[in-house]
């Protein structure tokens, strides 16, 4: 059996983890935000994607969306969803520098609607997968992708869930929280200078003004993109990956997938 995706298909790789353990079948796909070409990743395990199946949309972090996205929906496909690689920032645009990154991601930072309107682009497409159970999508995030995440359940979309790891927290409306819909989940590097407590209290009382169901996990010693082995280890820089808050972060996404999608 496979998928047919109502996108064009770029390209197609099967990764064949074994005897007894899931095939993952990944595929690029292209959208589009009026003129401006977007290309999304998709994957998935054909032996479990038979019926109605929940999927994840996962948004990259400043550099575009890039191998450690793809590496994170090949898990998520592992555990039997189906998983969508959103593009934000549009299909010729992967920063290889960190200057560029932080030009590329204050474009979205500054400007919520646009970034609000690509991450929706990306719930539509991740609807018209076949299979995909409409009712139950969660989004998920890392870093800039996290507060991505956080708008997108802020902008009323209809999500099961959203999940920030390492995210940014702060937002231009705190109001909007009223139109969350899902549950929320936000782990969080508790020495994470990009997000400081200020920033902490303040989504904590827009969650609690608009009475969302939400739950924060603090990492001690973690800091910002502790996920990420790609970050190094050297803390004192600010981003470092944790070796121990990345599995813990992992299971507790897990944890929160099973309780929203069954």
């Amino acid at each position: 059996m496979k998928l047919v995706f109502p996108v064009m298909i770029l390209s197609a790789l099967v990764i064949f983890s074994g005897a007894g353990k899931a095939s993952v079948t990944t595929n690029t796909v292209e959208y589009k935000d009026g003129e401006v070409a977007l290309e999304g990743f998709v994957a998935y395990d054909e032996d479990a994607v038979k019926n109605a199946t929940p999927a994840v949309i996962i948004i990259h972090e400043w550099n575009g969306l890039g191998d450690y996205v793809k590496s994170r929906a090949r898990q998520i496909a592992a555990m039997g969803y189906i998983a969508f690689c959103a593009d934000i920032y549009g299909k010729e645009v992967r920063p290889k520098t960190r200057e560029d990154s932080a030009r590329i991601s204050s474009i979205y930072k500054n400007d919520r609607q646009l970034l609000r309107r690509r991450a929706n682009l990306a719930l539509d497409e991740a609807r018209k997968i076949k299979f995909v159970d409409i009712k139950r999508i969660a989004v998920m995030g890392y870093c800039f992708g996290g507060g991505a995440a956080l708008e997108l359940a802020r902008s009323g979309a209809e999500l099961a869930g959203a999940v920030s790891f390492h995210g940014n927290l702060d937002t231009k409306t705190p109001e909007d929280a009223k139109n969350i819909k899902g549950k929320i989940l936000v782990l969080h590097g508790a020495d994470d200078p990009s997000v400081p407590p200020a920033q902490v209290a303040a989504f904590k009382k827009e969650m609690d003004d608009a009475r969302v169901d939400w739950h924060m996990v603090s990492y001690g010693g973690a800091v910002h993109a502790f996920t990420n082995p790609a970050s190094g280890n050297d803390a004192s820089r600010g981003a470092a990956y944790n070796e121990k808050a990345d599995k813990r972060s992992f299971e507790a996404l897990k944890i929160f997938l099973k309780d929203i999608f069954e």
